[in-house]
């Protein structure tokens, strides 16, 4: 598989993987229904963003991160490539955590899906974050095509390998200015 393959699909793993977090997190995780004689009964839902609301925000921390790592290259994607794979690791902590000891009620077994997608989804993430920690300043950057580099600028077309200067002198036009010439005129 060639290097820009691998990092198209371990950004793809990423965002996935914090999507699946993010959808598991908003689910579901527990309904309450509390009987009153002679009025209706009250309902108390729980989602896993209730119970844990670090969780979400560690999804999107892992989805941005997804993007960062077609910004980045070299060690500073294997730096990024760690810090996925801790996300990734409190995202599935999180929802253990939030889903311990909890009674789904009256949401009944659907209620355990949504801890299960969020805890799939964080090691999803786990393993997108550890391919780039392992192989990531193997993978291709961005180009530099449209960098600037000291005013230069290289031309697009291949026929023209010569710099072009891109700089343009200004002060005559504003001196024309400043002694009341008018330079659409001429």
């Amino acid at each position: 598989m060639t290097p820009g393959r691998r990092l198209a699909y371990t950004v793809l793993l990423c965002a996935a993987g914090a999507g699946l977090a993010a959808y598991g997190i908003t689910r579901t995780w527990s309904e309450v229904v509390t009987a009153r004689p002679g009025l209706s009964s009250l309902r108390d839902i729980r989602t896993g963003a209730d119970l844990e609301p670090w969780v979400l925000g560690l999804a999107l921390v892992a989805l941005a991160g997804a993007g960062a790592l077609l910004a980045t290259r070299g060690w500073a994607r294997r730096l990024l490539g760690g810090l996925l794979a801790l996300v990734g690791l409190g995202v599935a902590a999180g929802a253990i955590a939030g889903r311990a000891g909890l009674a789904v009620g009256a949401a009944g077994a659907g209620a355990t899906l949504g801890p299960v997608v969020c805890v799939l989804g964080g090691l999803v993430i786990v393993l997108g974050g550890l391919a780039a920690a392992r192989s990531g300043h193997e993978w291709p950057a961005m180009g530099t095509r449209y960098e600037r580099r000291g005013g230069v600028a290289t031309a697009p077309d291949a026929d023209r390998d010569a710099e072009v200067d891109q700089r343009v002198d200004t002060r005559a036009a504003w001196d024309a200015l400043d002694r009341g010439d008018d330079p659409t005129a001429r």
